[in-house]
């Protein structure tokens, strides 16, 4: 990480008041928009999603969840979250500090949804994020009496589907990290989890959708 988490929440406080309106990018809006489609939660799931920000994701996503749970490290970005679910009289959503390592959430997630943050992260960092979110309680299915992982992930960020343009980076070099689809896929493999979705909405900008693996193949 080539920012502490300390620093990153201050930047992003700082910025949360014009934030929905500086990320108007084409591809930005078609990120965002893939995520909450590929999440697809169902009105029994409770989603729980991560460096939530202003809450974009988290109350699209609250029309069709049981439950939304966002997490942020930016108060700045949560106030804005907050604000938003309270003017659109949004009941089934809150927003409270997590981190990507360490989300402050004991309980269910079928769902892990994330947009446009974990490239923060170091490559080993990423890693251990994924790891502690297939190892969040996913709760029990049908089939099975014993709580495993969630049921999908979502991520939805900057990545490299080939050598970045050094000419035209879609991130901040200096703040930010961005792994390539293949790191993060065997990320995901390496977790228990399928990858079943790679959409490239650019050359460094894509989502990954990943089902959880039991005994037998993939649960959906």
């Amino acid at each position: 990480m080539k920012k502490t988490i300390a620093e990153h929440a201050a930047r992003f406080s700082e910025a949360a008041a014009d934030y929905d309106t500086d990320q108007n990018s084409e591809e930005y809006e078609a990120c965002a928009g893939l995520v909450i489609r590929r999440a697809a939660p169902a009105e029994t799931d409770t989603v729980l999603d991560l460096g939530t920000g202003t809450g974009a994701i988290a109350l699209a996503l609250a029309e069709d969840a049981g439950r939304v749970v966002g997490r942020d490290v930016s108060e700045g970005m949560l106030e804005q979250a907050r604000e938003k679910a309270a003017e659109r009289g949004t009941e089934n959503v809150e927003f409270g500090y997590g981190e990507f390592r360490a989300p402050g959430y004991d309980g269910e997630a079928q769902i892990v949804t994330s947009n446009f943050a974990l490239h923060h992260l170091a490559d080993e960092e990423k890693r251990e994020a994924i790891e502690t979110w297939a190892g969040l309680d996913g709760g029990v299915t049908p089939s099975r009496t014993d709580t495993v992982g969630p049921r999908r992930i979502v991520l939805g960020d900057v990545m490299f589907f080939g050598e970045p343009d050094p000419e035209e980076p879609f991130y901040s070099p200096e703040v930010d990290d961005p792994a390539t689809v293949g790191t993060l896929v065997d990320y995901f493999t390496d977790a228990g989890y399928a990858v079943t979705q790679v959409d490239r909405v650019h050359d460094q900008v894509g989502v990954i959708t990943a089902e959880r693996v039991v005994s037998g193949g993939r649960e959906s």
